[in-house]
């Protein structure tokens, strides 16, 4: 049975309920000493243990996690998953942007928090360069296994995700508790899912499935993504089996029609249509993703699913990249090189992951 015994409704009621001890006593602390914010913000690697030793409690308690290898790593697979998003990497990005991310927003009561978020609607290219940079230092090549140095990115993602929790709790007057907590580990896992197994789907649309064992591979990985990013692991899929079926009952809980979804899905295929230069990506753009949602994602965000596209149309998803433009270098740093680039052109700063700062009174 594995763990198909805990895909049931009554677990994921409860894990709906549960958000991140850690990281969310820790912002606590923060939004009351933002001077350990902005310093956090400055940080490009976990500091060291001695150093950690030094900090205020809460503070020395988060950051010693990231010190910890997780007792279930499998270095056969990590390397391999590694060396797979090497290969890779250009499709696995559109594939988040045109597949998994409008995946994402046709999950209604996860969507709730995301709308709540101006700089997902206004912001749209800065946090799709966000989310393309965190993929990219998640996969760094040797993290895991010899480099921790992008450990950093996962822990500021955490936080960033508890400090939702804490300005949605206290100020979206409008929140429906039915909804469950912000960002709780049932939409964690759920997210997970859409950047590991939707992506293998997606591949597999275009008839560049790699095999189970990639997608197993692929699962073990996003364990140790999901450990240093405060999921319940417990939870998370060892086979490919076992992420079918998790995906099915989610899928079965929460896929439906919102205002959220549907405001998000416009606000990603404006941003597309106005940014891509090619028009014949733009021109087909909703055929795109809706060939890849299918027909109940597709109808939940307001979109008209297809069925088949030409073969030819398929060549643009393969090459293109979902920040913006076709790829002009290959390989892992040839790609992150770009998305910096693309990122300073458009945006005229740095792309860097920082901590909300709030406003002081």
């Amino acid at each position: 049975m594995g763990k198909l015994k805990l895909y049931t409704d009554a677990r994921l009621d409860l894990l709906r309920k549960r958000g991140d001890d850690l990281a969310d006593r820790l912002v606590v602390f923060l939004i009351q000493n933002p001077d350990w914010i902005e310093r956090i913000n400055h940080w490009e690697q976990i500091p060291a243990v001695q150093e950690v030793s030094d900090f205020p409690e809460l503070v020395k308690e988060y950051f010693l996690f990231f010190h910890a290898k997780p007792d279930f790593i499998d270095r056969t697979r990590t390397a391999a998953a590694q060396d797979f998003f090497q290969k890779n990497s250009n499709l696995y990005l559109s594939l988040l942007g045109f597949y998994s991310l409008p995946y994402c927003y046709a999950f209604a009561d996860g969507a709730q928090v995301l709308v709540r978020s101006k700089r997902i609607t206004e912001e749209i290219g800065v946090r799709l360069s966000e989310t393309a940079l965190f993929l990219m230092d998640a996969f760094y090549p040797g993290i895991f296994l010899t480099n921790d140095q992008k450990l950093i990115t996962l822990a500021k993602v955490r936080l960033t995700h508890a400090f939702s929790r804490y300005f949605v709790a206290r100020y979206a007057k409008d929140w429906n508790p039915d909804w469950g907590i912000p960002i709780n580990q049932e939409d964690l896992i759920g997210t997970n899912l859409a950047f590991s197994l939707m992506v293998m789907r997606g591949m597999e649309k275009l008839d560049r499935f790699p095999g189970k064992d990639s997608l197993e591979d692929l699962l073990h990985y996003w364990k140790l993504i999901g450990f240093y990013l405060g999921l319940e692991i417990d939870y998370w899929p060892e086979t490919a089996k076992e992420a079918f079926e998790l995906e099915k009952l989610i899928r079965k809980r929460h896929l439906k029609p919102s205002e959220a979804g549907r405001i998000l899905m416009d606000s990603l295929l404006r941003y597309y249509k106005t940014s891509i230069p090619d028009t014949a990506i733009t021109s087909v753009m909703d055929q795109f993703i809706g060939y890849f949602l299918g027909i109940e994602a597709s109808a939940a965000l307001g979109i008209l699913a297809v069925g088949k596209l030409p073969k030819q149309v398929y060549g643009l998803v393969l090459d293109f990249s979902f920040w913006k433009q076709g790829r002009t270098h290959v390989g892992y740093g040839g790609i992150r090189r770009d998305l910096m680039q693309r990122f300073k052109s458009e945006f005229g700063r740095d792309l860097v992951l920082n901590l909300p700062i709030p406003k002081r009174s």
